[in-house]
């Protein structure tokens, strides 16, 4: 692969194909039973995903409110709907159990599904706090079962050829990494008080996308934080309870601003937000001695020092999503990890490179308690070398 700017200097060297793209690159030995607890994310986007791959059928799923279970499992042809997670997680046909739900039920659910012997895919953040994370991670290794967080961008082309790169020394010496997410989706106080309003069930953007971007620092630069500075902001300060349709006080945060130092002259600085009209915009950018590299979404550009502009770098090109599924980073990002995970199950194997384990889990959320707790003390915090 070759990049060229519109100068027509050329970048970058070979480009390595993802072991994760393509219909046919990896295929169930087996059949893979998939059972999802909750229809959010997981109705959007996981169940067209599963559904999507050789050898697997979702047989199960659950809400907290039975009739929405049994709406969606019809609608999307799954054998059966629960209003009780347990059922999920006792299914004896079940492989795997997907935790598609508010953070704060995901210790208990990890937990008995371990437990119960099946393999385990959770949504982030982790969990409430490290702590938690940490139970789980080691409850994981003890049953010797494939437990892994759903931080999908790491399946994306453009994320994955941005750490090869970025590991190999394209770049040079590392200086400076910045992840950035811009969205008005919680801008308007006309939207409701939810479980995402309360800091005490995991809301808030922190949780939400902080994880996502603790996680791709983590990943790309193949370092972990060693300080944290964070500031936290809660911008709309009530929102209407659907139900009730009286005021609640929002406890979760909408804003997050924070500086990373990962030892020695490495640096990374982190800003997201939730009330910032505009464009929406995500991405991720790394400098070094010989230069940066960017990416947004599916697309990644390279510029090296001098060059002063950015060249796109020759990537796969995105396929055909199944029908149903938005066509977003997210989705495409899951599509890519929900085949290599149930090709993984299909083969029999413990685990799957590349995929964050629930010791990343932990990791991560290390880095989020920190965030919250130098916002609280305003200073610096250390994160202990572990």
């Amino acid at each position: 692969m070759r990049c060229r700017a519109e100068g027509g200097r050329p970048q970058v060297g070979p480009e390595r194909r993802s072991p994760y793209t393509g219909h046919g690159d990896i295929m169930t030995a087996k059949r893979i039973r998939v059972g999802i607890i909750g229809t959010g994310f997981a109705r959007s986007t996981q169940v067209p995903a599963f559904q999507a791959c050789p050898g697997v059928e979702v047989v199960s799923i659950a809400s907290s409110r039975v009739e929405r279970a049994e709406t969606v499992a019809r609608d999307l042809g799954i054998p059966h709907g629960a209003g009780d997670w347990r059922e999920v997680v006792d299914n004896p046909q079940v492989d795997l159990v997907s935790i598609v739900t508010p953070p704060h039920l995901h210790h208990a659910m990890a937990l008995a599904a371990l437990q119960a012997g099946k393999a385990v895919l959770c949504e982030k953040p982790t969990s409430l706090d490290a702590a938690e994370a940490e139970i789980m991670w080691l409850a994981a290794e003890q049953r010797g079962t494939l437990a892994l967080l759903d931080h999908e961008l790491r399946f994306l082309p453009s994320r994955q050829r941005m750490r090869e790169l970025v590991q190999s020394g394209e770049l040079g010496t590392l200086y400076h990494a910045r992840v950035y997410y811009r969205s008005d989706n919680r801008a308007g106080p006309e939207r409701a008080w939810d479980w995402w309003s309360d800091m005490s069930r995991g809301g808030g953007l922190l949780g939400a996308i902080g994880s996502h971007a603790v996680d791709s620092l983590r990943f790309v630069l193949g370092r972990e934080p060693l300080e944290v500075m964070g500031m936290m902001s809660t911008h709309v300060t009530t929102r209407l309870d659907e139900h009730t349709r009286e005021s609640r006080v929002v406890t979760s945060d909408d804003e997050i601003q924070a500086l990373m130092g990962f030892g020695g002259e490495l640096t990374a600085a982190v800003s997201l937000s939730s009330v910032e009209p505009g464009e929406p915009l995500h991405g991720m950018e790394v400098y070094g001695s010989k230069g940066g590299l960017r990416v947004v979404g599916e697309t990644l550009w390279h510029s090296p020092v001098g060059s002063r502009q950015w060249a796109p770098v020759a990537l796969p090109a995105p396929e055909s999503l199944p029908e149903g599924m938005p066509d977003n980073e997210w989705a495409r990002g899951f599509l890519h990890y929900a085949r290599a995970l149930t090709g993984t199950l299909g083969s029999g194997a413990r685990a799957l490179p590349g995929a964050a384990t629930f010791e990343d889990g932990w990791r991560n959320m290390r880095v989020l308690d920190a965030v919250r707790r130098s916002h609280s003390e305003r200073r610096w915090v250390s994160i202990s070398n572990r």
